[in-house]
Protein backbone atom coordinates (compact mmCIF):
# COMPACT_ATOMS: atom_id res chain seq x y z
CA UNK A 1 0.00 0.00 0.00
CA UNK A 2 1.25 3.20 -0.65
CA UNK A 3 -0.41 6.10 1.51
CA UNK A 4 0.25 9.92 0.71
CA UNK A 5 -0.16 11.77 3.91
CA UNK A 6 -0.93 15.58 3.97
CA UNK A 7 0.17 18.59 6.50
CA UNK A 8 0.06 22.03 6.69
CA UNK A 9 -0.05 24.53 9.93
CA UNK A 10 2.34 24.32 12.13
CA UNK A 11 5.35 21.63 13.69
CA UNK A 12 1.44 20.48 15.47
CA UNK A 13 0.27 18.91 12.53
CA UNK A 14 3.42 16.80 11.61
CA UNK A 15 3.71 15.25 15.32
CA UNK A 16 0.36 14.56 15.44
CA UNK A 17 0.41 12.05 12.16
CA UNK A 18 3.54 10.66 12.68
CA UNK A 19 2.96 8.02 14.88
CA UNK A 20 0.46 6.92 12.20
CA UNK A 21 2.58 7.33 9.29
CA UNK A 22 5.22 5.72 11.20
CA UNK A 23 2.87 2.53 12.13
CA UNK A 24 2.30 2.34 8.21
CA UNK A 25 5.92 2.14 7.45
CA UNK A 26 6.57 -0.46 9.82
CA UNK A 27 4.10 -2.46 8.70
CA UNK A 28 6.01 -2.50 5.09
CA UNK A 29 3.78 0.04 3.67
CA UNK A 30 5.38 2.67 1.60
CA UNK A 31 4.39 6.12 2.82
CA UNK A 32 5.03 10.06 1.60
CA UNK A 33 4.74 12.80 3.54
CA UNK A 34 3.35 16.40 1.78
CA UNK A 35 3.79 19.42 3.91
CA UNK A 36 4.96 22.76 3.35
CA UNK A 37 8.46 24.14 3.32
CA UNK A 38 8.34 25.72 7.21
CA UNK A 39 7.49 21.87 8.36
CA UNK A 40 10.03 20.37 6.44
CA UNK A 41 12.65 20.07 9.77
CA UNK A 42 9.98 18.72 11.88
CA UNK A 43 9.03 15.77 9.55
CA UNK A 44 12.81 14.94 9.11
CA UNK A 45 12.93 15.08 13.12
CA UNK A 46 10.73 12.71 13.51
CA UNK A 47 12.08 10.30 11.04
CA UNK A 48 9.70 10.92 7.92
CA UNK A 49 9.98 10.67 4.31
CA UNK A 50 8.79 14.60 2.78
CA UNK A 51 8.44 16.19 0.31
CA UNK A 52 8.42 19.85 0.01
CA UNK A 53 4.86 21.05 -2.05
CA UNK A 54 4.76 24.74 -1.13
CA UNK A 55 7.25 27.29 0.04
CA UNK A 56 4.89 28.89 2.76
CA UNK A 57 3.08 27.37 5.56
CA UNK A 58 -0.84 26.72 5.14
CA UNK A 59 -2.86 28.60 7.46
CA UNK A 60 -6.36 26.46 8.20
CA UNK A 61 -9.25 28.44 7.12
CA UNK A 62 -7.17 29.68 4.06
CA UNK A 63 -8.35 26.73 1.75
CA UNK A 64 -10.12 28.90 -0.76
CA UNK A 65 -6.96 31.19 -1.14
CA UNK A 66 -4.01 28.71 -1.64
CA UNK A 67 -6.08 25.62 -2.64
CA UNK A 68 -4.94 25.56 -6.54
CA UNK A 69 -1.72 25.90 -5.87
CA UNK A 70 -1.55 23.16 -3.23
CA UNK A 71 -3.75 21.03 -5.39
CA UNK A 72 -1.61 21.63 -8.53
CA UNK A 73 1.53 20.67 -6.67
CA UNK A 74 0.03 17.62 -5.27
CA UNK A 75 -1.47 16.41 -8.46
CA UNK A 76 2.47 16.78 -9.69
CA UNK A 77 3.81 14.50 -7.06
CA UNK A 78 1.05 11.86 -7.37
CA UNK A 79 2.43 12.37 -11.00
CA UNK A 80 5.29 10.62 -10.09
CA UNK A 81 4.01 8.55 -6.94
CA UNK A 82 0.50 7.53 -7.18
CA UNK A 83 -0.70 6.68 -3.92
CA UNK A 84 -3.24 3.95 -2.78
CA UNK A 85 -4.94 6.01 -0.41
CA UNK A 86 -4.47 9.74 1.29
CA UNK A 87 -4.48 11.08 4.85
CA UNK A 88 -5.26 14.77 5.35
CA UNK A 89 -6.07 16.78 8.40
CA UNK A 90 -7.80 20.40 9.29
CA UNK A 91 -7.31 21.25 5.57
CA UNK A 92 -9.92 20.11 2.90
CA UNK A 93 -7.55 20.21 -0.19
CA UNK A 94 -6.37 16.75 0.49
CA UNK A 95 -9.99 15.54 0.10
CA UNK A 96 -10.07 17.19 -3.76
CA UNK A 97 -7.06 15.61 -4.02
CA UNK A 98 -8.21 12.11 -3.04
CA UNK A 99 -11.75 12.64 -4.89
CA UNK A 100 -9.63 13.57 -8.53
CA UNK A 101 -7.19 10.45 -8.36
CA UNK A 102 -10.44 8.30 -7.02
CA UNK A 103 -8.80 6.34 -3.83
CA UNK A 104 -10.06 6.45 -0.74
CA UNK A 105 -9.59 9.21 1.84
CA UNK A 106 -8.82 9.45 5.51
CA UNK A 107 -9.26 12.06 7.57
CA UNK A 108 -7.22 12.34 10.49
CA UNK A 109 -7.77 15.05 13.46
CA UNK A 110 -8.13 15.78 16.92
CA UNK A 111 -11.73 16.78 16.92
CA UNK A 112 -11.93 18.90 20.25
CA UNK A 113 -13.13 22.11 18.80
CA UNK A 114 -16.34 22.43 16.77
CA UNK A 115 -15.67 22.56 13.18
CA UNK A 116 -18.91 21.64 11.60
CA UNK A 117 -19.82 25.28 10.27
CA UNK A 118 -15.64 25.93 9.26
CA UNK A 119 -16.30 22.79 7.44
CA UNK A 120 -18.97 23.69 5.52
CA UNK A 121 -17.68 26.96 4.55
CA UNK A 122 -14.27 25.39 3.43
CA UNK A 123 -15.96 23.03 1.39
CA UNK A 124 -17.98 25.63 -0.48
CA UNK A 125 -14.81 27.69 -0.96
CA UNK A 126 -13.08 24.78 -2.63
CA UNK A 127 -16.41 24.45 -5.22
CA UNK A 128 -14.40 26.55 -8.16
CA UNK A 129 -11.22 23.53 -7.85
CA UNK A 130 -14.23 20.88 -7.97
CA UNK A 131 -15.24 22.70 -11.33
CA UNK A 132 -12.12 23.05 -12.51
CA UNK A 133 -11.63 19.11 -11.92
CA UNK A 134 -14.73 18.19 -13.36
CA UNK A 135 -15.97 16.85 -10.12
CA UNK A 136 -19.41 16.86 -9.59
CA UNK A 137 -19.63 17.06 -5.30
CA UNK A 138 -16.73 16.40 -2.58
CA UNK A 139 -17.04 12.57 -1.24
CA UNK A 140 -17.20 12.53 2.55
CA UNK A 141 -14.51 11.06 4.01
CA UNK A 142 -14.05 7.38 3.98
CA UNK A 143 -12.54 7.11 7.35
CA UNK A 144 -12.40 9.90 10.32
CA UNK A 145 -10.11 9.02 12.75
CA UNK A 146 -10.35 10.91 15.86
CA UNK A 147 -7.72 11.49 18.33
CA UNK A 148 -9.79 13.03 21.07
CA UNK A 149 -10.59 11.01 23.97
CA UNK A 150 -14.18 10.70 24.00
CA UNK A 151 -14.64 12.77 27.09
CA UNK A 152 -13.51 16.13 25.36
CA UNK A 153 -15.74 16.01 21.75
CA UNK A 154 -18.06 18.67 21.21
CA UNK A 155 -21.24 18.18 21.25
CA UNK A 156 -22.79 17.10 17.37
CA UNK A 157 -18.89 15.55 16.71
CA UNK A 158 -19.26 13.13 13.81
CA UNK A 159 -18.62 9.77 14.64
CA UNK A 160 -15.26 8.23 13.94
CA UNK A 161 -12.79 5.69 14.50
CA UNK A 162 -10.80 6.49 17.90
CA UNK A 163 -7.60 6.27 18.33
CA UNK A 164 -4.89 6.62 21.02
CA UNK A 165 -2.80 9.50 21.14
CA UNK A 166 1.13 8.68 21.11
CA UNK A 167 3.26 11.65 21.66
CA UNK A 168 5.93 12.49 19.17
CA UNK A 169 7.95 15.34 18.99
CA UNK A 170 11.47 16.62 18.26
CA UNK A 171 13.91 15.05 20.20
CA UNK A 172 17.45 16.46 21.14
CA UNK A 173 19.75 14.74 23.88
CA UNK A 174 18.27 13.53 26.89
CA UNK A 175 19.83 14.65 30.06
CA UNK A 176 18.74 13.22 33.38
CA UNK A 177 16.86 16.18 34.71
CA UNK A 178 14.63 15.89 32.06
CA UNK A 179 13.24 12.53 33.25
CA UNK A 180 13.50 12.41 37.12
CA UNK A 181 11.46 15.01 39.23
CA UNK A 182 13.62 17.22 41.35
CA UNK A 183 13.95 16.68 44.45
CA UNK A 184 11.61 18.03 47.50
CA UNK A 185 10.39 20.39 44.73
CA UNK A 186 7.14 21.19 42.60
CA UNK A 187 8.11 21.47 38.82
CA UNK A 188 6.32 23.80 35.98
CA UNK A 189 6.87 23.99 33.06
CA UNK A 190 5.58 26.65 30.81
CA UNK A 191 5.47 26.90 26.89
CA UNK A 192 4.16 28.55 23.94
CA UNK A 193 4.42 25.75 21.60
CA UNK A 194 6.06 25.56 18.25
CA UNK A 195 4.47 28.80 16.03
CA UNK A 196 5.18 31.11 19.12
CA UNK A 197 8.39 32.34 20.95
CA UNK A 198 6.22 32.79 23.97
CA UNK A 199 3.15 32.93 25.64
CA UNK A 200 0.71 35.82 24.81
CA UNK A 201 2.44 38.05 27.54
CA UNK A 202 5.28 40.24 27.69
CA UNK A 203 8.67 39.59 29.07
CA UNK A 204 8.07 41.31 32.21
CA UNK A 205 4.75 39.43 32.77
CA UNK A 206 6.60 36.30 32.50
CA UNK A 207 9.26 37.26 34.34
CA UNK A 208 6.65 37.83 36.79
CA UNK A 209 5.45 34.77 36.97
CA UNK A 210 8.23 32.67 37.04
CA UNK A 211 9.52 34.27 40.15
CA UNK A 212 5.96 34.00 41.56
CA UNK A 213 6.63 30.58 40.93
CA UNK A 214 10.12 30.19 41.70
CA UNK A 215 9.42 31.90 45.02
CA UNK A 216 6.81 29.34 46.10
CA UNK A 217 9.57 26.78 45.64
CA UNK A 218 8.86 25.20 42.02
CA UNK A 219 11.52 24.72 39.02
CA UNK A 220 10.24 26.41 36.09
CA UNK A 221 11.14 25.06 33.35
CA UNK A 222 10.15 26.75 29.58
CA UNK A 223 10.03 24.96 26.71
CA UNK A 224 10.76 27.58 24.10
CA UNK A 225 12.27 27.53 20.48
CA UNK A 226 15.89 28.39 20.10
CA UNK A 227 15.28 32.23 19.12
CA UNK A 228 12.94 32.47 21.90
CA UNK A 229 15.94 31.11 24.62
CA UNK A 230 18.30 33.61 23.05
CA UNK A 231 16.30 36.45 23.50
CA UNK A 232 14.62 35.77 26.39
CA UNK A 233 17.24 33.33 28.50
CA UNK A 234 18.61 36.26 30.48
CA UNK A 235 15.83 38.23 31.12
CA UNK A 236 13.83 35.38 33.03
CA UNK A 237 16.01 34.53 36.24
CA UNK A 238 16.31 30.95 37.48
CA UNK A 239 15.28 28.55 34.91
CA UNK A 240 16.02 26.10 32.29
CA UNK A 241 14.66 27.54 28.67
CA UNK A 242 15.17 25.94 25.29
CA UNK A 243 14.27 23.10 23.18
CA UNK A 244 12.84 20.64 25.90
CA UNK A 245 11.71 17.12 24.45
CA UNK A 246 8.02 17.69 26.12
CA UNK A 247 7.29 14.14 26.02
CA UNK A 248 10.02 13.11 27.79
CA UNK A 249 9.89 15.61 30.46
CA UNK A 250 6.21 16.24 30.97
CA UNK A 251 5.60 12.97 33.20
CA UNK A 252 8.51 14.81 35.67
CA UNK A 253 5.72 18.05 36.45
CA UNK A 254 2.74 19.20 38.61
CA UNK A 255 1.46 21.80 36.46
CA UNK A 256 2.06 22.92 32.94
CA UNK A 257 1.35 26.65 31.23
CA UNK A 258 0.64 26.85 28.09
CA UNK A 259 -1.25 28.53 24.86
CA UNK A 260 -4.02 25.50 23.90
CA UNK A 261 -2.01 23.86 21.40
CA UNK A 262 -3.48 20.17 20.54
CA UNK A 263 0.01 18.80 20.33
CA UNK A 264 1.02 20.43 23.91
CA UNK A 265 -2.50 19.59 25.61
CA UNK A 266 -2.55 15.95 25.01
CA UNK A 267 1.47 14.95 25.13
CA UNK A 268 0.30 16.57 29.09
CA UNK A 269 -3.21 14.87 28.99
CA UNK A 270 -1.27 11.75 28.39
CA UNK A 271 1.16 12.01 31.30
CA UNK A 272 -1.60 12.94 33.91
CA UNK A 273 -0.33 16.54 34.06
CA UNK A 274 -3.24 19.36 34.60
CA UNK A 275 -3.05 22.70 32.99
CA UNK A 276 -3.27 26.53 33.25
CA UNK A 277 -3.57 27.61 29.78
CA UNK A 278 -3.31 31.38 28.14
CA UNK A 279 -5.13 30.90 25.04
CA UNK A 280 -3.38 32.88 21.92
CA UNK A 281 -6.78 31.81 19.51
CA UNK A 282 -9.98 30.74 18.81
CA UNK A 283 -9.11 26.98 18.66
CA UNK A 284 -6.94 27.26 22.01
CA UNK A 285 -9.68 28.90 23.49
CA UNK A 286 -12.02 25.46 22.63
CA UNK A 287 -9.14 23.61 23.59
CA UNK A 288 -8.67 25.16 27.45
CA UNK A 289 -12.82 24.78 27.50
CA UNK A 290 -12.72 21.77 27.27
CA UNK A 291 -10.07 20.77 29.48
CA UNK A 292 -11.47 23.03 32.15
CA UNK A 293 -15.25 21.99 32.03
CA UNK A 294 -13.97 18.06 32.38
CA UNK A 295 -12.46 19.70 35.47
CA UNK A 296 -8.64 18.75 34.42
CA UNK A 297 -7.32 22.22 33.74
CA UNK A 298 -7.82 26.56 34.40
CA UNK A 299 -8.68 28.74 31.52
CA UNK A 300 -7.27 32.17 31.89
CA UNK A 301 -8.15 34.40 28.86
CA UNK A 302 -5.85 37.61 29.43
CA UNK A 303 -7.95 40.10 27.20
CA UNK A 304 -10.90 39.13 29.31
CA UNK A 305 -10.05 39.08 32.63
CA UNK A 306 -12.54 39.27 35.50
CA UNK A 307 -13.21 42.47 36.37
CA UNK A 308 -10.90 44.81 38.19
CA UNK A 309 -8.30 41.75 37.96
CA UNK A 310 -4.68 41.55 36.81
CA UNK A 311 -4.56 39.06 34.58
CA UNK A 312 -0.90 38.33 35.53
CA UNK A 313 -2.33 37.96 39.04
CA UNK A 314 -5.14 35.65 37.48
CA UNK A 315 -2.81 33.44 36.03
CA UNK A 316 -0.48 33.16 38.73
CA UNK A 317 -3.47 32.66 41.34
CA UNK A 318 -4.65 30.18 38.75
CA UNK A 319 -1.23 27.57 39.27
CA UNK A 320 -1.66 28.61 43.13
CA UNK A 321 -5.03 26.80 43.15
CA UNK A 322 -4.03 23.94 40.70
CA UNK A 323 -0.90 23.06 42.54
CA UNK A 324 -2.97 23.06 45.88
CA UNK A 325 -6.26 21.09 44.58
CA UNK A 326 -5.31 17.94 43.89
CA UNK A 327 -8.86 16.99 42.02
CA UNK A 328 -7.43 18.63 38.63
CA UNK A 329 -4.25 16.03 39.08
CA UNK A 330 -6.65 13.15 39.26
CA UNK A 331 -9.34 14.70 36.52
CA UNK A 332 -6.73 14.70 34.15
CA UNK A 333 -5.14 11.27 35.00
CA UNK A 334 -8.49 10.35 34.42
CA UNK A 335 -7.95 11.38 30.71
CA UNK A 336 -4.92 9.91 30.50
CA UNK A 337 -6.31 6.46 31.42
CA UNK A 338 -9.44 6.94 28.89
CA UNK A 339 -6.67 7.98 26.13
CA UNK A 340 -4.77 4.65 27.08
CA UNK A 341 -7.50 2.21 26.47
CA UNK A 342 -8.00 3.47 23.06
CA UNK A 343 -7.28 1.46 19.48
CA UNK A 344 -3.26 2.11 19.11
CA UNK A 345 -1.91 3.35 15.34
CA UNK A 346 -1.54 -0.36 14.33
CA UNK A 347 -4.70 -1.07 15.41
CA UNK A 348 -6.33 1.36 13.60
CA UNK A 349 -3.68 0.65 10.58
CA UNK A 350 -5.96 -1.93 9.80
CA UNK A 351 -8.72 -0.46 8.71
CA UNK A 352 -6.70 1.65 6.50
CA UNK A 353 -5.32 -0.93 4.97
CA UNK A 354 -9.16 -2.70 4.38
CA UNK A 355 -9.98 0.58 2.71
CA UNK A 356 -6.80 0.46 0.36
CA UNK A 357 -7.70 -3.49 -0.81
CA UNK A 358 -11.51 -2.51 -1.67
Amino acid sequence: MKTLFTVGGSQAAVFGVAPLAAAARNAGHEILLAADEPLMAAAQSVGLPAVCITSERMRYGQDGMTAAARIDALLELTRQWTPDLVVGGLSHVPRVLAAALKVPYVRHIWHIAPMARRDVTAVAELQPQLERLGLAELPDPDLFIDLCPPSLRPPGAPAGRAMRWVPRVSQRRVEPWMYTRPEGRRRVLITAGTRNLMLDTSGSSLRRLVDELTGAGAEVLIAALPEAAERYGGELGDVRIGWIPLDVVAPTCDLAVHHGGATTAMTLVNAGVPQLIVPDNGYGKAVAESLSGFGAALLVDRHRPPAGQDPDEVVAAGCREILAEPRYAERTRTLAAESAALPTPDEVLRDIEALAAR
